[in-house]
């Protein structure tokens, strides 16, 4: 069963390396004619006659001929560039250490002022004191408006996440909008693919009704844990004149997205207690979440390689060696 299981699975990894088959196999076939000294004669006496009137030369006779040595080492070397797989292995870019995705919105309503400077610079600021607080996490940061992009994959470099949050703003953004569940499906199969444990930072001022089903289905099916940092002031702030209107807080739709992804929801503050019972929250996460080991392919071509190199150490001995004039 298990034969037939690896027989149904099995594929080539490259299989454009098959190709060299085509020039491999016409390069064979020519040596082999002009290697042929009996090619004249052959068209002049039968062939079951002609073997009994020419005296052969020792080895002659022997089925295994430098020529055909030659193309079946082709023949593996070429199956071991294409890379036979039936298969799968743990990933080896898999890091034994946790990670963690960083979410942030921009939109040209994170530029409100109802929180100093603006709601998109505090979150900024805000990434810098989580990042201190979790160095020993590969970080990734993700950022989206009306589609999400990565902005920088997993990474033990807290400056380089720095430097690109700090160079985030709604015009860089290629489509308008506000589309939070498309940025986590893309952050859950960045950790997914990471193959560790890992847990979601959605930093945002407002969760619409419309993304809570969406939401909720993502975490059924990848389970990592969102937890929020609420990036907007409530009613009873007053933002300047010049601030791009938005609405206040809405604790409401911010709690209702966490539970359903089995998170947080923390208020920004203007000292670092919210980083704190954030980064306790993501503690939290990371101890009750299992590791999914990140796969991919084994290529089985390496153990071709044994068996060319064993056949390609016939061509050291006397009279193993193949022309082409």
């Amino acid at each position: 069963m298990d034969f037939l299981v690896s027989l149904d699975q099995f594929h080539f990894l490259r299989p454009a390396w098959l190709l060299l088959l085509i020039p491999a196999g016409f390069l064979v076939w020519s040596v082999y004619r002009r290697s042929d000294s009996l090619r004249a004669w052959k068209k002049l006496i039968s062939p079951h006659l002609l073997d009994h009137l020419l005296v052969h030369e020792s080895g002659e006779r022997g089925r295994w001929r430098p020529l055909y040595i030659l193309g079946f080492a082709w023949l593996i070397g070429i199956l071991a560039l294409a890379g036979p797989s039936w298969q799968m292995q743990a990933s080896p870019f898999s890091e034994d250490q946790s990670a963690l995705f960083i979410v942030v919105k921009v939109t040209p309503q994170m530029m409100a002022q109802d929180i100093q400077p603006s709601r998109l610079q505090r979150s900024v600021m805000k990434i810098h004191d989580l990042l201190q607080r979790k160095s020993d996490l590969r970080t990734g940061l993700i950022a989206y408006a009306g589609s999400a992009h990565l902005v920088m994959p997993l990474t033990s470099d807290a400056g380089v996440i720095n430097n690109f949050a700090e160079a985030l703003e709604p015009g860089i953004m290629p489509k308008d909008g506000d589309e939070p569940a498309e940025a986590i499906a893309l952050a859950n199969q960045r950790l997914k693919d990471a193959g560790v444990p890992g847990s979601i930072v959605l930093i945002t001022d407002y969760i619409d009704t419309s993304q809570l089903s969406a939401l909720e289905a993502l975490y059924q099916q990848n389970a990592y844990e969102v937890h929020i940092l609420a990036m907007a002031a409530g009613p009873e702030v007053i933002p300047p004149p010049d601030s791009y209107p938005a609405p206040p807080l809405d604790m409401k739709s911010l709690r209702e997205a966490a539970r359903i992804m089995d998170g947080t929801v923390t208020e920004v503050t203007a000292d670092k207690r919210d980083v704190d019972r954030l980064s306790a929250s993501i503690d939290s996460s990371l101890k009750n979440a299992p590791a999914q080991e990140g796969q991919r392919w084994k290529d089985e071509g390496y153990y071709l390689l044994i068996l060319l190199a064993l056949i390609l150490l016939t061509f050291f001995r006397q009279g193993g060696s193949v022309t082409l004039e």
